[in-house]
């Protein structure tokens, strides 16, 4: 089965840019429409989201498989990536598993490390997705009304509640597979398991007010992706490319356009 995908432009050299957890190639929407005009852009869902197939497994080596298998449908050898989050993992899979099909690599908000269940907060959101009682709900404020109780920042709310939909028989549900979510979480929180160093030009661009990146993560860093550079977004957080869309773009642009070799 063949990721769900969206190509934004046909010229320039070829640019994957994968979401993260919960998300879809849809919340990527502006910035891949902007970068359009420069690179040949493919938006995509990963597995178990957007518009995507669903399946029991779930984690970085099968995620990092499906882009390579999604690459080779479109005979496309290798190209830049952008991943955000738990997209900048698979990315990261694809980079130390499979080193040749990634020219640039621009990792958003996350590193190549396992991350505590209390870094992230996630569970919460899962168990306050999963206790929606769609009965119950007649329209977008209710299902948001009913979260607030397990996820108190407006904004992921409103992230989280882009994959309500009305299912085949008209009423409220899931687009992505919560279930799967759930159960491999452990997995997602868990680092790239390929160990080959990517040897190419690499950015990590970090939100000032968010921990995914830290200081004691450098080491490991360096020693999966020796020529990794890092930049940082003030005032943004762990959704820094919706906080400062602006910054985020003129530090995309101006790697991802580089001369730079290694």
């Amino acid at each position: 089965m063949l990721l769900n995908y969206r190509q934004y432009s046909d010229s320039g050299e070829p640019l994957f840019i994968l979401h993260g957890l919960f998300g879809s190639l849809g919340n990527w929407g502006m910035h891949s429409k902007f970068l359009s005009a420069h690179f040949a852009v493919y938006g995509v869902d990963l597995r178990n989201h957007g518009h995507s197939f669903h399946d029991f497994e779930l984690n970085y080596p099968v995620m990092a498989e499906d882009v390579i298998a999604l690459m080779d449908h479109l005979n496309i050898g290798s190209a830049s990536f952008i991943g955000h989050s738990m997209g900048g993992k698979v990315a990261m899979e694809l980079a130390l598993s499979a080193g040749e099909k990634i020219e640039k690599l621009m990792v958003v908000d996350i590193a190549p490390v396992a991350y505590s269940e209390s870094a992230d907060g996630h569970l919460k959101v899962i168990e306050g997705m999963k206790s929606l009682d769609f009965s119950e709900i007649s329209n977008r404020k209710d299902a948001e009304h009913m979260l607030a109780d397990f996820i108190e920042d407006v904004a992921t709310r409103k992230f989280v509640l882009t994959n309500l939909v009305r299912n085949d028989r008209g009423a409220y549900d899931w687009r992505l597979n919560l279930e799967s979510i759930a159960r491999n979480y452990d997995r997602l929180r868990d680092k790239p398991s390929g160990n080959t160093p990517f040897l190419k030009p690499c950015l990590f661009v970090k939100g000032s007010e968010s921990s995914y990146i830290q200081e004691q993560y450098k080491a490991e860093i360096l020693e999966l992706l020796p020529h990794a550079q890092v930049k940082i977004i003030m005032q943004a957080g762990h959704w820094l490319h919706a906080d400062k869309p602006q910054a985020f773009q003129k530090i995309a642009l101006d790697f991802l356009e580089s001369e730079e070799t290694t």
